[in-house]
């Protein structure tokens, strides 16, 4: 079963008086469970692409299905509603909230759901432990490395059990022990929950876990290999 379904979908940026293609007519099918890689050059569209499917920014044209619903059709509301409850997001930038510490950051979008305070505290506190960040529970961000504000989002982004995981380049601020932990409790995450997957990423360790992996050049997907 497919959870995203994306039909000649094509973005554009202004620039002035010029037109900037970003994505060029791409067709993509993701199905429920994968753990997939989309690796490309910068500037290939591969942020743009998980931003469009996030429902962060939206098509120029084409077709894009999140969960069977057509993001095209959808009220502001019932768009925050997908965000929120169905999809987690690691950004390269991180995106703390930096008047909270580690703990507030991460059940934050628990709160925003309506969760009581002490189930969205024990589930941040788990959460926080399993990226190595217990000790710094009470720390805010700019008490924190890079690689520690990157544990503090990736755990943010697991905290709700959503159905899709949309990751920027997840393992970038991160050595390489963290980094493969870090992949390792998504890959258990993705094969006992069936959370689907999908990283931005230049690094070579994601694409050892990735089950699959596809390529985008200047706005378009490269046709992917026959399964054997």
């Amino acid at each position: 079963m497919n959870i995203i379904e994306i039909k000649d979908l094509k973005k554009e940026y202004p620039l002035g008086s010029t037109i900037v293609p970003a994505l060029r007519g791409v067709d993509l099918e993701v199905g429920e469970g994968d753990f997939m890689s989309i690796i490309g050059p910068s500037g290939s569209g591969k942020t743009t692409l998980l931003n469009v499917i996030g429902c962060i920014d939206f098509a120029t044209s084409g077709s894009v299905k999140v969960g069977g619903r057509e993001i095209t059709a959808l009220s502001d509301r019932q768009i925050t509603d997908i965000r929120l409850n169905n999809i987690g997001f690691i950004f390269q930038t991180f995106n703390l909230i930096p008047v909270l510490d580690v703990l507030e950051n991460i059940e934050f979008p628990l709160l925003l759901m309506k969760r009581s305070g002490s189930e969205a505290r024990r589930r941040a506190e788990k959460l926080a432990e399993e990226v190595g960040l217990k000790e710094y529970a009470a720390h805010r961000p700019a008490e924190l490395s890079g690689g520690q504000r990157q544990r503090v989002a990736i755990a943010r982004a697991l905290v709700t059990n959503p159905g899709i995981v949309l990751a920027d380049e997840p393992t970038a601020n991160l050595d390489s022990v963290t980094g493969a932990s870090i992949l390792e409790l998504m890959r258990e995450m993705n094969e006992l929950e069936k959370t689907t997957f999908i990283f931005s990423t230049h690094d070579a360790n994601v694409l050892k876990y990735a089950r699959r992996v596809v390529k985008i050049k200047d706005g378009l997907l490269e046709k992917e290999p026959a399964a054997a």
